[in-house]
C-alpha cells in the first residue's frame, strides 16, 4: 500500500486510522461516565482531537472516565505532531532504518522544504514537544493541585498543557466552561498562551531560532512567520481591547490589568487554540467578525495549528503590494519569492474559501441558524480553533458530519486533499504561446 499511494494519499490514510481507532476507543463503556456515547458522537470526538480542533458535542470534563480522557489526550498529541512523527520515533526505539520514501512522507508530514535532515528534525521535535508539554505539567499542577486536589491536580496539569501546546483547546473544567473561571489568573493566561504561540510557529521556526540565535542569520520563512504572528497577535489585542472594553458582559466589568491580559489571550486563542476566558456569544459583532479573519488565518505551516497559515495570508498581502507597485517580483528581506510559491498561495486560499462557503451554505440549510452564527462554527471547525458561538451542540446528524469533513479538511489542508484526490502529475514537453486577457 505505502508503494502504490503518493504522500498525500498515506496522509490522509494514516489521519483517517487514527480518527476510527480513536472512535472506536471513545465509543466502549469504560470510556463515558454515563451513559455510552453514539458512534456520531464518537466520531466528532475523535476528528476533533485528531485535528486538534476542540470543538465537542458532550463535556469533556464531565462525560468521560480517566480512560476517556486519556484516550483523547493520546488522539490530540498523535494529531499535533502527526502519525508520521511517532512512526518515526517507533522505528529510531526498533533499531530500524528510515528509508527514502519514508523521508518523502515526513517531508510532507512537516511540510519542510527538502529531505535534508528531515529525521534529525524529527528527532529535535519529539525532544522540545516534551520539553515544552513537561514544563507546562509542572506549572499548571501546582497551580490547579489547590483547585482540584492532589490526584485530579497532576492530570489536569499534564492534560491542559498538551492540549494548549497542541493548540487542542480540549478542556476538563467540565459545563463546557474552558477557562472562563481563570479570566483573573496570570499563570493560567500566560502559560497557555506561551504555549499555544509557541505550538504555532511551526518546528522548523523553533529550529532555525535555537540553533541560529540571531534575526540575521534566520531564513526568509523564519521571519516571515514571526514577523506575521507578532502583527496579528498584536493587531488582535488592540481590537479586542478597543472593543470590548466598554461591553460589560466581555472586558467591561474587569479591573484595567484583568482587562488587557483577557484582550490578549482572546487573540491569541483564536490564532487555533480554541481556550477562552470570556464568553464568546457575548462578544459585540464586530469582535466577532474579526474573530473570523484570526481564526481563518490560523497558525503557521509545520506547527499543531490549523488555518490557510501565516506564511500564505502573508505571501498574499504582499503580492497585492507587488502587483499594485509594478514590481517585477514579490519581494521579501531583500529575498525574491519562487513563482511557484506564490501560485500554492492563491490556490489554498481560493480552495480554502470555497469550502468554507460551501459548507457554511449547507450549515444554513441543515441548522436553519443565522449566517453569523454558522459561519463563525465552519470557520472555527476549518481553523481547528474550537471556539463557537454555541452551535455546536445544537448541530444536527448533517450537521455534524459537515463539521467533522470541515475539521478534516483545514487539519491536513485543502490542497493536500485535492492533491491526494487529483491524478498523478502529468508531464509535458509542450509549452503553448502566450496570449493575455482582460482582468478587473
Amino acid at each position: 500500500m505505502q508503494k502504490s499511494l503518493r504522500p498525500p494519499q498515506i496522509l490522509i490514510f494514516g489521519f483517517l486510522l487514527i480518527i476510527l481507532i480513536g472512535t472506536f476507543l471513545l465509543k466502549l463503556p469504560v470510556a463515558s461516565a454515563q451513559q455510552p456515547l453514539t458512534w456520531l458522537e464518537a466520531l466528532f470526538t475523535a476528528t476533533s482531537a485528531v485535528c486538534v480542533t476542540g470543538l465537542v458535542v458532550v463535556d469533556t470534563g464531565t462525560r468521560f472516565t480517566i480512560f476517556g480522557q486519556a484516550v483523547i489526550l493520546a488522539l490530540i498529541q498523535l494529531g499535533g505532531l502527526g502519525f508520521m512523527t511517532f512512526a518515526t520515533l517507533v522505528a529510531f526505539v526498533l533499531g530500524r532504518r528510515i528509508y527514502f520514501r519514508e523521508r518523502l512522507l515526513l517531508q510532507e508530514a512537516l511540510n519542510h522544504s527538502s529531505v535534508e535532515g528531515i529525521v534529525r528534525m524529527v528527532q529535535r521535535i519529539v525532544v522540545f514537544t516534551l520539553l515544552m508539554e513537561g514544563f507546562g505539567a509542572v506549572v499548571f499542577t501546582a497551580r490547579l493541585t489547590p483547585v482540584v486536589g492532589w490526584p485530579d491536580g497532576i492530570w489536569y496539569g499534564l492534560f491542559h498543557a498538551v492540549s494548549a501546546f497542541n493548540n487542542a483547546g480540549f478542556d476538563l473544567m467540565g459545563n463546557f466552561q474552558s477557562l472562563t473561571g481563570f479570566v483573573a489568573d496570570p499563570v493560567v493566561n500566560l502559560m497557555v498562551a506561551l504555549l499555544v504561540v509557541i505550538g504555532g510557529l511551526g518546528f522548523a521556526v523553533i529550529t532555525d531560532m535555537v540553533f541560529m540565535r540571531h534575526w540575521s542569520r534566520y531564513n526568509l520563512h523564519t521571519r516571515m512567520v514571526l514577523v506575521t504572528t507578532l502583527v496579528m497577535l498584536a493587531g488582535g489585542w488592540l481590537f479586542f481591547w478597543l472593543t470590548e472594553r466598554s461591553n460589560p458582559a466581555t472586558l467591561g466589568s474587569l479591573d484595567s490589568a484583568t482587562r488587557a491580559m483577557a484582550a490578549a489571550f482572546q487573540s491569541v486563542t483564536a490564532r487555533t487554540a480554541g481556550f477562552n476566558t470570556i464568553d464568546q456569544g457575548a462578544l459585540l459583532l464586530p469582535s466577532q467578525f474579526f474573530l473570523l479573519f484570526l481564526m481563518f488565518v490560523g497558525a503557521s505551516p509545520g506547527s499543531t495549528g490549523g488555518g490557510i497559515k501565516t506564511t500564505t495570508f502573508a505571501t498574499l498581502i504582499l503580492t497585492v503590494r507587488h502587483i499594485i507597485r509594478r514590481q517585477p517580483d514579490v519581494v521579501l528581506f531583500e529575498r525574491r519569492l519562487p513563482e511557484m510559491q506564490i501560485h500554492k498561495a492563491v490556490a489554498i486560499f481560493f480552495l480554502s474559501m470555497s469550502w468554507v462557503l460551501l459548507a457554511t451554505l449547507l450549515l444554513v440549510f441543515t441548522e436553519g441558524a443565522d449566517l453569523l452564527t454558522t459561519l463563525f462554527e465552519v470557520v472555527s471547525a476549518f481553523g481547528t480553533v474550537g471556539l463557537s458561538l454555541g452551535l455546536t451542540t445544537e448541530l444536527s446528524v448533517a450537521g455534524r458530519v459537515i463539521i467533522i469533513l470541515t475539521m478534516f479538511l483545514g487539519r491536513l489542508g485543502p490542497l493536500t486533499i485535492f492533491l491526494a484526490l487529483a491524478a498523478g502529475e502529468q508531464k509535458t514537453s509542450i509549452r503553448y504561446p502566450e496570449e493575455r486577457v482582460l482582468l478587473g
